[in-house]
């Protein structure tokens, strides 16, 4: 099995670099600097930017975001230590994301639109042992209500609205997190089934949803 922990230096500079762009969620600095970026791409030179404040590059044309923009996306969950979430994870990409979200809760179910990203990701969940996570293929918009409910969804692309059939898989007391535009620029949103909205900042623009599940890829 293969190893998640990181260097102990690099990941000193990069929970420093995190608090300087506004990720100062205790429970998240420390799945970001235990969880490695680089066990989640297997282009050699690309490991080796895992921690560069940099998005990496992945199959079918996605990236892994860059590290702040991820750790806001967590601390926007609101998890805590308890580890006791059930959270759905709205594109899976590599898989990166759904490991910390991993770390900081009970069990994550993702879904992915494109095939190939799946099965990448179903596979490093069996080599690196994460035994909390179910990956599918889909389209996230419709989510995996047979695995719900869920007390957090989080959205990794940026969308325009949150459809009802997912806010129908949320327990009463939960909200969804995404990435939307407000004011003429990317922030995170959180909301709750009543429709009430808090806002936080984003550091670093993310990609738009593409809806639908992919049937070539």
């Amino acid at each position: 099995m293969e190893e998640l922990t990181v260097d102990p230096f690099r990941a000193a500079r990069l929970v420093l670099r995190l608090r300087q762009e506004g990720v100062t969620d205790d429970a998240v600095l420390g799945a970001m600097e235990t969880i490695d970026r680089g066990a989640f791409v297997d282009d050699p030179e690309l490991k080796q930017l895992a921690f560069a404040d940099c998005a990496l590059p992945i199959p079918c044309g996605q990236t892994i975001p860059r590290p702040a923009a991820i750790g806001q996306l967590l601390q926007a969950l609101a998890l805590g230590r308890q580890k006791e979430a059930r959270v759905l994870l709205i594109g899976v990409g590599s898989g990166y994301i759904a490991a910390l979200a991993g770390y900081l809760a009970a069990d994550v179910f993702g879904v992915e639109r494109y095939n190939r990203l799946t099965d990448h990701a179903r596979q490093r969940i069996v080599k690196l042992g994460l035994d909390n996570l179910a990956v599918r293929h889909g389209d996230g918009l419709e989510g995996w209500a047979e695995r719900g409910p869920y007390d957090r969804i989080l959205f990794t692309s940026v969308i325009q609205h949150v459809p009802q059939t997912l806010f129908d898989q949320l327990n009463p007391e939960g909200f969804v997190v995404a990435p939307m535009v407000k004011d003429g620029r990317q922030q995170i949103a959180r909301i709750t089934p009543d429709g009430t909205e808090k806002w936080s900042g984003l550091a670093h623009d993310l990609p738009m949803l593409v809806e639908g599940r992919s049937r070539a890829l």
